[in-house]
């Protein structure tokens, strides 16, 4: 086994093979989602969806054991937020394009934002993937944690590369 900067440095090459890659987007856009209250239209909202197949440009014959990547932001206008309708939009998302959940990452991104009279606080954007308990084709009890290197790298590569 080699050293600890050897095998980093034999992983980036492949991780750069992996994402040098076109076309691997198949959504790119605002996703409206209806909601659950009937005629008051409760919780329906939404938000800009971007979609990626790892599989259409596997140089490599590798197998992605997820290979389909869904990227989720807020919309201003929107009057529901992500977080609170998470299982609601990764459902609507599953059905419309007929993915399958299991082999499916989610990710919800925040844009980094400032604030205060002159704008001199800075929120720095944030990639939290979101993890769903799959019953009866819903997403329920979801869970986020943070995107962190190198999955964070990759996904902004190819996000940064479409």
């Amino acid at each position: 086994m080699g050293s600890i900067e050897t095998r980093i440095g034999s992983n980036r090459d492949v991780l750069g093979m992996i994402i040098q890659v076109s076309g691997m987007r198949i959504h790119d856009d605002i996703f409206f989602w209806e909601g659950w209250g009937g005629r008051l239209r409760l919780g329906n909202g939404k938000c800009w969806l971007r979609i990626y197949d790892l599989k259409k440009e596997n140089k490599n014959d590798l197998t992605h054991l997820r290979p389909t990547i869904v990227v989720v932001s807020d919309v201003p206008e929107s009057k529901m937020s992500l977080r609170s309708c998470a299982g609601h939009i990764a459902t609507k998302i599953v059905e419309t394009f007929r993915i399958d959940p299991y082999r499916t990452l989610f990710i919800e991104f925040y844009p980094s934002s400032t604030y205060g009279r002159h704008d001199q606080h800075v929120i720095a954007e944030r990639y939290d993937i979101v993890e769903f308990t799959w019953h009866e084709n819903q997403a329920i009890k979801p869970k986020w944690r943070s995107l962190l290197p190198p999955m964070l790298d990759i996904v902004k590569r190819i996000i940064d590369d479409e």
